[in-house]
């Protein structure tokens, strides 16, 4: 018979799942992973990675268009959506195909079904719909000494605005659509409603892009997202803030929005797709919190800074723990949470630490305190800005459009927070990460030596221009 009884027992496979098994199993914890549906979890199958390979279909698809910029020529550009999706399709299976190689190769056994917590420490696993991977584990009972949640999220569903995998869709449905739509309304501007707009408007279609809050990409600095707006707009996107849709009326391959900017008479305004993209909820539902007595309000499990609910063997990761609900919040969460049941005494998570990563046209990525958040506090600061077309690496490449900025407490010399948008932002937005977890000052900074020519180059321009020292610009 199988052994059913384990160190660890984490429910999910996604990001933080998978990564917090593979650790669990190196910290010498006997591991088992539930999961229900796909290795990887939404991130790999149907949101971080697949979304990337249809932003990049598009980037080529964009640069392709613009060959003559570049001295080269390109004749009859044209794309195949059915190709595109495959593309996608084709990476997320290698991504899962790797997850399993991984939990082989670290000794994790797999769970395949739906899980139950019944106690602390006892869990049942029900048959799952989806066909099982070759050497999982089936239904039964099984028991650890630690259960870890790592359930994740799923698409919001506003009354009104619901879904129907047709003409109204999450982003399930718009990484495979049935056709490309001519005309395409998102509804909400964080990260995944614009990277969705930009792919579709790349593509060719009328994207109006609506937002009930005055900024669009909400989370980020304002002066960034004022810088993307514009840029969208540039493209040919059209933005409506301070604006919500109220209804929705379908017809037969097509739907007629109402949006009002409460400024007068709404509007009613015919598009053949929609995509709600209102933000995310926990998957907090039947996994037996409630008879556990494990606190959660609003989709999201209360734990503290290791990750530990208020039940004594029983902790949450990743996107049910809380915002930010991102890949890399949910996996070192899950890391904190094994080192901390170890006995390792790791550091409980500090969120302003997280980078937040928007994969659009251009892209924008951000850590720490945005400028209005620092003032908020009380902090006196200075900022540094450096754009792109003061870059000679962006130039060459044909990407000068763009911004860097940075926040500095002006007493301590110590880095609040950095912004970017620009072409490559989500690969140098790291090195701001880095500095900001060793306590980097600006003297330190800006007696870092930067290679030429780079667009890493920016960041430490905008360092100097905080402090009136700025060189190429």
């Amino acid at each position: 018979m199988a052994d059913t009884s384990f160190d660890v027992i984490i429910i999910g496979a996604g990001p933080g799942g998978y990564v917090t098994a593979i650790r669990a199993a190196q910290l010498g914890f006997k591991t088992a992973v539930v999961e229900k549906a796909y290795l990887g979890g939404i991130c790999n199958n149907w949101g971080c990675i697949p979304t990337k390979a249809l932003l990049r279909s598009a980037e080529v698809y964009h640069l392709m268009q613009h060959a003559k910029d570049y001295g080269l020529s390109a004749e009859n550009i044209a794309f195949d959506p059915k190709a595109v999706v495959q593309r996608s399709r084709n990476v997320v299976k290698r991504l899962n195909d790797g997850v399993g190689f991984l939990f082989r190769k670290n000794k994790v056994t797999t769970i395949w079904g739906e899980a139950t917590i019944d106690a602390p420490g006892k869990l049942t696993v029900k048959k799952s719909s989806v066909e099982a991977p070759k050497g999982a584990l089936g239904e039964g009972t099984y028991q650890a000494k630690h259960i870890i949640i790592a359930t994740g999220a799923r698409p919001r569903v506003l009354p009104g605005l619901e879904p129907d995998k047709k003409l109204v869709w999450t982003y399930f449905e718009a990484m495979v659509p049935d056709k490309m739509p001519k005309s395409l309304l998102v509804i909400g501007s964080g990260a995944i409603g614009i990277e969705f707009a930009s792919f579709y408007r790349t593509l060719g279609a009328e994207v109006t892009v609506v937002e009930v809050l005055p900024q669009i990409l909400p989370v980020e600095d304002a002066e960034i997202a004022k810088f993307a707006h514009k840029a969208f707009e540039k493209q040919g996107i059209k933005i409506l803030a301070n604006t919500k849709v109220t209804k929705l009326d379908k017809k037969s391959d097509s739907v007629v929005a109402t949006i009002d900017d409460g400024k007068g008479k709404p509007q009613t305004i015919e598009f053949d797709r929609v995509i709600s993209a209102v933000g995310v909820v926990g998957n907090v539902e039947n996994i037996g919190l409630e008879k556990l007595g494990v606190k959660a309000e609003r989709g999201i499990i209360a734990i503290d800074g290791f990750c530990r609910t208020n039940v004594p063997g029983i902790y949450a990761i990743g996107d049910v723990a809380g915002p930010p609900m991102l890949a890399h919040k949910a996996e070192h969460e899950g890391i904190i949470c094994v080192e901390a049941i170890k006995g390792l005494h790791p550091h409980p998570m500090d969120r302003n630490m997280i980078p937040g990563c928007t994969y659009c046209y251009p892209q924008v990525a951000s850590v720490g305190m945005t400028e209005a958040k620092a003032k908020e506090a009380g902090r006196d600061i200075r900022v540094g800005r450096f754009p792109f077309v003061g870059n000679g690496k962006a130039i060459a490449l044909g990407e000068d459009q763009g911004l860097v900025k940075v926040i500095f407490d002006k007493k301590t010399g110590q880095l609040l927070g950095a912004h970017m948008v620009g072409a490559e932002v989500t690969e140098l937005i790291q090195g701001y990460v880095v500095a900001m977890n060793l306590e980097t000052t600006e003297e330190e900074l800006m007696h870092t030596i930067f290679p030429h020519p780079t667009l890493s180059e920016m960041m430490k321009e905008a360092v100097l221009d905080a402090y009136g020292r700025v060189l190429n610009m």
